[in-house]
């Protein structure tokens, strides 16, 4: 079975070791898939370059994670990090003071901005950085072109009702989502295009996943694409998306906040109508949410279960219930 997941963030990364568990992959993957795949196209809204370098954090996630790195404390990062280099930096004044770069982490950006320097695509790069880790899931960005996420926000210093966009990572890091703010705009989007072998991951999936992860600025980001979302609806392979909220409320993250600002309630149902039914304008087939909440969406198959992903294993049986809902067996 060929399995293709939208992901971004932590909730992301641990979803992908589920379906790594379940459909047994532990081989790295060669850069085309084959039988049995699992292939996470992955958000680049919340890259970023910062103190020279390019950071592209929900990567980064998705390979630490999969490959052991991560800290497994605050969930993204590297494990057993030190932060000489931010002391450093904040010694000189360097800014941004307010996003910090640990050590062994820098190593990584380092790398890629050399490739980057060198002429590789992100995609290209992403395939060599994961050769470090064996993550046993081919991790392709949406787009090797810029299509970072900027937060539309009350400008502190500007006349009253003026307004000026910010990186979201300054948003999300600097501000914790806790200022005006009026939208989200996709920077570098009318240039960007889906990278290689993106558009053929989701027209030859068996299944196509959404990942619990934001819906606004991780999975939004990515269907923003130009291409992806066509390419979601005309697709053979059934949609099933996997709910970010429990009682109503996202376990990690500000999902809350990025679902106010586009004026959509943080509720499992709420949530699905905006994704919208494939058999309309959107583009689910399946929605699976948690035991005990509540969704009904002309169109969308509804199903519950345990949506805690604890370890591996139960977040297998979580993807396994998804499946379910479209007619598709797992292994």
């Amino acid at each position: 079975m060929n399995v293709t997941v939208l992901v971004g963030g932590v909730g992301g990364a641990r979803f992908l070791q589920g379906a790594r568990e379940l459909f047994g992959v532990t081989d790295f993957p060669a850069t085309a898939p084959s039988a049995g795949s699992v292939t996470a196209i992955v958000n680049v809204g919340d890259d970023a370059w910062m103190h020279g370098v390019r950071i592209c954090p929900d990567l980064d996630t998705c390979m630490y994670t999969l490959g052991g790195g991560i800290d497994p404390e605050r969930g993204w990062g590297h494990r057993n990090e030190t932060w000489n280099a931010k002391e450093e930096l904040a010694a000189y004044g360097a800014d941004p003071d307010w996003f910090g770069l640990g050590d062994r982490d820098l190593a990584t950006h380092l790398i890629r901005t050399q490739m980057l320097d060198a002429g590789f695509t992100l995609a290209d790069i992403t395939a060599a950085l994961c050769k470090r880790w064996q993550p046993g899931v081919r991790l392709l960005p949406v787009t090797d072109d810029r299509h970072e996420t900027h937060v539309v926000v009350d400008n502190p210093g500007g006349e009253p009702g003026e307004k000026v966009a910010i990186h979201f990572q300054e948003w999300w890091v600097r501000h914790r989502a806790k200022i005006p703010t009026h939208g989200f705009a996709q920077v570098g989007s009318d240039a960007a295009t889906p990278a290689p072998g993106v558009l053929d991951a989701i027209a030859d999936a068996d299944v196509v996943l959404l990942a619990p992860s934001n819906p606004v600025v991780s999975i939004g980001a990515i269907t923003s694409v130009p291409g992806i979302r066509a390419a979601l609806r005309a697709t053979s392979a059934p949609v099933v998306g996997v709910s970010p909220v429990i009682d109503n409320k996202p376990l990690r993250g500000m999902a809350d906040e990025c679902l106010s600002v586009i004026g959509v309630e943080t509720s499992a149902e709420a949530i699905a109508a905006h994704f919208g039914a494939r058999s309309g304008n959107g583009l689910l087939d399946g929605w699976l949410i948690a035991d005990g909440d509540h969704a009904e969406v002309d169109g969308i198959e509804i199903g519950s279960a345990p949506l805690l992903m604890t370890d591996p294993a139960t977040t297998a049986d979580m993807i396994r219930a998804a499946l379910a809902l479209v007619g598709v067996q797992a292994p």
